[in-house]
This record gives structure tokens, sequence and C-alpha cells, in this order.
């Protein structure tokens, strides 16, 4: 049974039923439920287009959320050959929210970095829900660098609700760290590739997303804080968070319309939890065709590109 959301409530209902029958013609041979479970399959199918065919902003953020969408582990696992983990900044501690190294995608080589929330009570603790402290974006840093030095692609997989805001990350300088990050971003002469694949959360998330290229998922968000941050400071009331989403214009089509990123990859009907490896595919197909566009660029072309299109954000508007 698939964890749902609160506004999937019909398709539960739904769904509970096709698994109790599945559950009683495993128990009684002599029954025949076929009939019944087709129906209530098809059903159940349009309800779940119908239902993700009209997401408020909110509902997509609960989307974005979902535990079981596919993490930048998975990602890895998917389109990464030889993938060797980096560790460390060389200055203070490793940092188990943000994930980088070197590999191979479809034979080239490549550096990756990203953040990983982790997918269970256990690894969540241990990635920090996702949230990095300064030693993790300056772990990025070493790596940009790195794939600077030996002309290596960036890619980068965005997927956090913000850098963590605890005493000893501002002790550390984390605002420094999350500036020199998208500094660094902003001047290599390698291209970068970003993809907010869940939640991409105030300078946490533009830190490693100032790319040349940037991709949201469909039911992806991405702004510059949380609906409930947000909330929080115009009303002093986070249960408000339903209201910010609606007005911050943080889904995919919302800032591909004001010109934030660049294009949108399609989930399957129902998010990106229900298929995985079809939303990975894609993904590593878009990657692939950015990359493709950019092969006859020489460096100074392709940090030009990159800052043209932060300078030039929202000007045309």
């Amino acid at each position: 049974m698939l964890n749902y959301l609160d506004f999937e409530k019909p398709l539960s209902d739904i769904e509970g039923k096709v698994h109790e029958l599945r559950k009683l013609a495993g128990e009684d041979e002599i029954i025949d439920t076929s009939s019944e479970i087709s129906k209530l399959e098809a059903k159940a199918k349009d309800v779940l287009t119908d239902l993700y065919a009209k997401l408020t902003p909110w509902q997509k953020t609960q989307v974005a959320r979902h535990p079981a969408r596919p993490h930048f582990s998975n990602y890895v696992d998917g389109l990464f050959e030889d993938f060797t983990l980096l560790a460390g900044d060389r200055k203070f501690s490793d940092d188990p929210a943000i994930q980088s190294g070197l590999g191979r995608f479809r034979g080239q080589g490549v550096a990756v970095i990203g953040q990983e929330k982790g997918n269970d009570t256990k690894s969540r603790i241990h990635h920090n829900f996702g949230s990095a402290r300064p030693e993790g974006y300056r772990k990025a840093v070493r790596v940009i660098e790195m794939a600077d030095r030996f002309n290596l692609p960036i890619i980068t997989l965005i997927d956090t609700s913000g850098a963590y805001p605890g005493v000893g990350a501002e002790e550390r300088g984390q605002a420094e760290a999350i500036a020199r990050s998208t500094e660094i971003c902003l001047n290599v002469k390698v291209p970068i590739i970003s993809v907010i694949i869940g939640e991409g959360g105030s300078g946490g998330a533009i830190a490693i997303a100032t790319g040349n290229r940037v991709y949201m998922l469909e039911h992806a968000i991405y702004g510059v804080i949380s609906p409930e941050g947000a909330a929080s400071i115009l009303w002093r009331d986070a249960t408000r968070a339903k209201d910010a989403a609606a007005n911050m214009k943080i889904t995919a089509q919302d800032l591909k319309g004001l010109g934030v990123i660049d294009d949108i990859i399609s989930e399957p009907v129902g998010g990106a939890h229900r298929d995985p490896a079809a939303v990975i595919a894609s993904t590593g197909d878009t990657i692939a065709a950015a990359l493709g566009e950019m092969a006859t660029m020489d460096g100074e072309a392709i940090r030009k590109d990159r800052r043209d299109k932060f300078l030039n954000i929202g000007r045309n508007l």
C-alpha cells in the first residue's frame, strides 16, 4: 500500500477496496473478484488522473515532499556509472546532507553534487533531512573547483527545504559558505546542469543550482523560503502555509513562465514516486540533451551564458 497524501483520500479508498478484493481472492479460490477489481482499477486510474490534473501549489508541495519520492541516491544509481563519493571540505568536516563525487554519465566523465534527504528515520537523521551546514557547501565548492580544473561538466540535483539554520552552522559562516558556492558556480568554465528533483528551498538550493540550464520536475517546488516559513513571517502563523504556497509562485509551471527555469521534466501521473525509474530516465535524457547543446562551446562562452542567464531573469517581465 502506498503512503497516500491527504488530498488522495478518494484514491486511497478505491485502491484499498482493490487490495481487500485481491486478499479475498487469494484466501478463497471459489470467489471470482476479477471483474470488480478491473472496474475499480479503471476508476482509480480516472480519479488519479483527475486529481493530478488540477493540483494546487500546496498539493504540489506535498507531492514534492512525498517520502517515497526518488532522492539523490536513486538518481546516482540510475544515471551514473563508476560513481566515487568524495567526502569532506578539507577545513572542518564532512556534511552528509550534501553528497558529491565523480562518475560517468553515458560514457562522459562528470562531477555530481546534490542534497540527500534519506529514505528512513535513521538515514534522514544522518543526512539531516537534506539541510546542509557550511561544510557541505564548502565541500561542494571543492568539487566544483576540481571539475573546472579537469574540464568535467557538473550535474547538480537539488532537494532541500533550505540550509540548516542552527547556531553552529551560523558560527561557522553559513551565509558566507552559500555565497561562495553561488559565486564559484557563476565563475567556472564548464557546463553546469541543475535539476530540482523535489524541494528547492532558499539559498540552500541556489548555492548549487546556479547552472547554465536549470530544470524542475513537474511537481517539484522552488522558492526563496518554505511555505511554512513564509506564513510564519507574513502572518505569524505557520498553519497558513497553504495560503503562502498559493501566492509564492513556487511551482515549475509558474517559474518557467517567469523565466527562472528553462524547462519542466514530466512526471508519471500520480507523481515521481509512482514510477521512479521512468522519471529518472526522463531526467537523464534532459541532462544529456543540455550537455549536447553546450558541447561545442568554449569555457568563456559557457561562463558568459550562465552569468547572462541569471542577470536577465525578470528583465523581460
